[in-house]
């Protein structure tokens, strides 16, 4: 992935007596921009990226050998390598195919023929199966930044002489280097810490009474119990429940009485 590039703006000019005015915050437009660096290989394969784990493997899926060539499949239930697209082109709808968890680290393929992809004992990919069975289970292999999937047969997958898909070696080498790709969403859930609880646990029971309490005399209550009873809480996995008790107890709060 190459590095994130930013647009730089020029200043507005500043004349000679003018007081230069202050800056706006603008926290959520840079942290937007500190969160969104751009996948320039993704862009480049139209929005199909790179798998690095065995739970990447699922839905619709591409295999590259080379440089944005899949592997394609024959109607006859053969596999070849497809003709070179552009930048910024995905594969062809015969060089998709569906995924499936199938065991502890390991896949089976579905070819959009409906066939599962296997190999054969002298080491040739086939798309012939109706369903998963042993020769159908396909290992991913992440080594120092490369890829290699690994057959039944304990051979890795590459592409003959003849642009034949084929599993035919134990170690795997330039050959066998591919990326499995995807292209469904990679939205991250981020843990968002709510604002009241941002601070230590002394400023979290404040935040929350602000929050919450009635300020007729405008005058803030906090429980003056020791903060101990609210690690101990935090630790137990009961903080709301405990600091909702100890607000109680001060009488003053709208949801409290």
């Amino acid at each position: 992935m190459s590095d994130e590039y930013a647009a730089v703006k020029r200043g507005k000019l500043i004349l000679k007596g003018d007081k230069p005015k202050a800056k706006k915050r603008k926290h959520k437009k840079a942290e937007k921009s500190e969160d969104s660096k751009v996948d320039e290989d993704c862009v480049r394969h139209g929005g199909w990226w790179k798998a690095a784990k065995i739970e990447d493997v699922t839905g619709s899926i591409s295999i590259e050998f080379g440089n944005n060539t899949y592997i394609s499949a024959l109607d006859n239930g053969l596999f070849t390598i497809g003709a070179p697209h552009g930048d910024g082109e995905g594969p062809s709808p015969e060089e998709i195919f569906t995924a499936f968890p199938a065991g502890e680290n390991k896949f089976a393929l579905k070819s959009g023929y409906g066939k599962y992809l296997g190999v054969s004992k002298d080491g040739v990919v086939i798309g012939r199966s109706d369903a998963v069975g042993p020769m159908e289970q396909w290992e991913p292999v992440w080594q120092d930044g490369k890829t290699a999937i690994l057959s039944s047969l304990n051979k890795f997958m590459s592409v003959n002489s003849e642009d034949s898909v084929v599993a035919e070696n134990s170690m795997a080498g330039e050959q066998e280097f591919c990326s499995i790709r995807s292209n469904k969403s990679r939205e991250v859930n981020k843990v968002v810490i709510p604002e009241e609880e941002q601070g230590d646990l002394a400023e979290v029971e404040v935040n929350y009474v602000k929050k919450f309490q009635k300020f007729q005399d405008k005058k803030l209550r906090v429980n003056d119990g020791s903060v101990s009873e609210l690690k101990r809480a935090k630790l137990d996995g009961n903080l709301h429940e405990t600091l909702l008790d100890r607000r109680s107890k001060m009488k003053a709060d709208r949801y409290c009485k």
